[in-house]
């Protein structure tokens, strides 16, 4: 992550230390916590319970991502450390969850291979979206952006979320189980953070609950999907296919059989890899860390204790 000058400017008031997190020996990471005040990461940069005990003084963290599975909460908030995210990218992650929908179920990675291998044919078909059910497992910024968006595909939208107070949507209905949404549901969208509860939330029952043809997108957290049991379906063709934009282990191993199935697009983590949104995502993240060390309510913050 590249500081601009005026993000660097904005930290005037302190003493500034760069970091590379991933290359820093124990000693020099040590040496470059023991002081700090506040964070400014990645998601890349795992904030676990020995990392965060190298930095006695830390007040606050902010993370340039929406996701924190990377960050002990449990001693954040046992230490009083405030931490925040970046929740500025709900429209760039959205237009990527519709594009691997659109891939997969067009089968346009199939056609690309094909000409990649010298073939032209125009009689591999794929399916509409249009009439499509699609169930989004979780709906909050991102599930709600992505769910306007397939109501312009024309498709049927369906939400299952844990929360009792979630605000409606027009066009929308709301499934009382997974159970329900998953036999019904012609894709399946995850939309959720990386918790205990929802880790493996799909696993090898909810794919045998799916339809044959149907098929799963993931661009939240790869953890949420348990990825042997994914594979599995996908071999034994109890589902129809799948688009990944996260994966459990982060790069896969080129040997990773979902690599080689024709009906799974995988991407490299790239929902919010915009010019705009990666630019917006840094600015508040600055602003977040700025604000607390300032002792400034931040509203993005996360109600952790």
């Amino acid at each position: 992550m590249a500081l601009a000058s005026p993000h660097l400017e904005r930290f005037d008031e302190w003493e500034l230390v760069v970091v590379d997190f991933a290359r820093a020996s124990p000693a020099d990471l040590a040496a470059a916590l023991k002081d700090a005040a506040g964070l400014l990461v990645t998601s890349h940069v795992a904030l676990d319970a020995a990392t965060l005990e190298l930095a006695p003084q830390l007040q606050a963290i902010s993370t340039v991502s929406v996701g924190f599975d990377h960050i002990d909460l449990t001693v954040a908030g046992g230490r009083a450390i405030t931490v925040t995210t970046t929740p500025v990218l709900s429209d760039a992650v959205a237009d990527l969850t519709i594009a691997l929908i659109i891939m997969v179920e067009r089968r346009l990675r199939e056609a690309v291979d094909d000409i990649g291998r010298g073939v032209w044919s125009t009689a591999r078909l794929g399916s509409d979206v249009r009439g499509k059910q699609l169930l989004l497992i979780g709906f909050g910024r991102i599930g709600r952006e992505v769910a306007a968006r397939a109501l312009a595909c024309k498709m049927q939208v369906c939400v299952f979320d844990v929360r009792p107070d979630l605000e409606p949507m027009a066009g929308v209905e709301r499934v009382a189980t997974l159970a329900d949404g998953l036999a019904r549901a012609d894709v399946v969208s995850v939309h959720v953070d990386l918790n205990p509860a929802t880790r493996h939330l799909l696993d090898d029952t909810a794919f045998a609950a799916m339809k044959p043809d149907a098929i799963v997108i993931n661009t939240a957290r790869g953890g949420v999907i348990d990825q042997a049991a994914l594979t599995r379906a996908l071999l034994e063709h109890h589902i129809g296919g799948a688009g990944l934009d996260v994966l459990e282990d982060e790069p896969p191993a080129p040997d990773d059989p979902l690599l080689a199935l024709p009906n799974v697009v995988v991407l490299p983590h790239i929902g919010s890899a915009t010019t705009e949104t990666r630019r917006a995502m840094l600015d508040c993240a600055v602003e977040n860390l700025v604000a607390c060390m300032r002792g400034e309510t931040c509203r993005h913050a996360l109600p952790i204790s």
